[in-house]
């Protein structure tokens, strides 16, 4: 959630800065309700305090009639302002809720997704003797993919995965491992990129698949049911990232400043709707109801949160960078950076049997804006406690980067190389 001082403060900015991000937001009605809430909550403090008065002077003795008719007035009165006051709470924390975070003032303002910058573009694309095919027609040849089976046993948009496929994937999580839990990996990156924030590495994480609906909507990022699979039984949703089950890891509780930076790098199965149809995409395993994700996730404290962000996106270009992919960077718009993010980065791989760049890593930085509602602080040296600011992005989304790796080095024969980072982890082959 957005402060509400920072919202009494700016009303304007705060509409204007919403209306850039796509959202309409009722900040008059919103002011209006804290007004009328925080004057409740004045006269219950007051009520409260007379009748804690009242209750230590009739402690121990037996009040006369008039002591207990004005206990029992405080009591009405008190029970009253609490009915009163239920209608208003929840108004307010609806509208505040709706208003989302403020973008950074590096976002450019854009209507869609069109409007998103490319602002850097890495590597050459290959060059083939032959027309590279796309990674399904590849992947169904050598029996690696299976949708028809998938099919019969969980409908459209699963998928088996089946043989070197599967080894190569494990070979891409391995190396993940390896390279975010390493100091001196991460000192490289930090120091290339001239960085002011520590080396110290992550910690892998195996979380949990499935999230309750508290803790997840005090993320921001449960979406309806169109979108997020939600158990029939429960108030329980099926994980649609590892930073789902991530980000909220500390809620309600508050971190000792010198632990941070906390952070984690996780592995899920992670689960989405993805209602509509795409195109071509329905013939791969681009847009997949199920599909495996390594995320990166990080607590830190508001001085370092945007430091933060740039060593995650610079983590993602130096993992394409290692497996030697043709990649560019878009800095993505107000429309398109989502309700909790104040900054997002997207990284898009050269796809040569699409043609087309394709998404492949996400950044996205929340400043204080998601650890406000999960209640996620840090002590400061002084002893105070302040919210931590809240990171994620993706290591590797394994089933795009399989795509990525399939049709960056297929071969004339319909084989595929295997990145030189890759062959110690898959028995130092040099070809699938």
């Amino acid at each position: 959630m957005l402060d509400i001082g920072f919202i009494r403060k700016h009303p304007k900015i705060v509409e204007e800065k919403a209306k850039q991000k796509g959202y309409e937001v009722k900040i008059k009605k919103l002011l209006e309700l804290d007004d009328e809430r925080r004057s409740i909550l004045l006269r219950l403090e007051e009520l409260r305090a007379k009748r804690n008065e009242w209750a230590s002077k009739v402690k121990g003795g037996k009040p006369s009639e008039e002591q207990i008719e004005r206990g029992k007035g405080l009591k009405l009165q008190i029970a009253e302002l609490e009915t009163k006051l239920e209608p208003v709470e929840a108004g307010y924390q609806l509208l505040l809720k709706a208003v989302p975070n403020m973008p950074l003032d590096s976002v450019p303002v854009g209507k869609s997704e069109n409007d998103n910058k490319v602002v850097k573009t890495v590597g050459d694309k290959p060059k083939f003797d032959f027309t590279p095919q796309n990674h399904y027609e590849i992947a169904e040849a050598k029996n690696w993919i299976d949708k028809e089976r998938a099919a019969k046993v969980a409908g459209a948009r699963f998928a088996y995965l089946k043989g070197d496929l599967v080894r190569l994937q494990l070979a891409i999580m391995q190396f993940v491992i390896d390279r975010l839990t390493d100091e001196n990996v991460l000192k490289k990156i930090i120091e290339d990129n001239k960085l002011k924030v520590s080396a110290k590495p992550f910690e892998p994480v195996l979380p949990p698949a499935i999230v309750n609906t508290t803790a997840y909507e005090a993320t921001a990022r449960l979406d309806a049911e169109d979108v997020t699979y939600k158990l029939a039984d429960d108030e329980m949703w099926l994980n649609a990232s590892a930073e789902h089950s991530l980000c909220n890891m500390f809620m309600n509780e508050t971190i000792e400043g010198d632990q941070l930076p906390l952070r984690y790098v996780g592995y899920a199965t992670s689960f989405r709707r993805e209602a509509g149809t795409y195109g071509k995409d329905m013939e791969g395993i681009i847009r997949m109801h199920q599909f495996d994700k390594l995320e990166m996730e990080v607590f830190s404290d508001d001085q370092t949160g945007e430091e933060e962000h740039k060593l995650l996106v610079a983590i993602q270009e130096y993992l394409m960078q290692e497996l030697g992919l043709s990649y560019h960077i878009l800095q993505k718009c107000t429309a398109d950076i989502g309700r909790p993010n104040a900054q997002g980065v997207d990284v898009e791989a050269w796809l040569p049997g699409q043609d087309k760049y394709r998404e492949t890593h996400t950044a996205d930085y929340m400043t204080d804006y998601q650890a406000r509602r999960l209640k996620t602080k840090y002590r400061t040296k002084d002893g105070k406690s302040q919210l931590v600011h809240t990171n994620d992005a993706t290591a590797f989304a394994l089933g795009r980067i399989l795509v990525a790796i399939i049709e960056n080095y297929q071969t004339k024969d319909g084989n595929v190389r295997v990145p030189d980072v890759l062959k110690p982890y898959i028995g130092q082959r040099s070809e699938i």
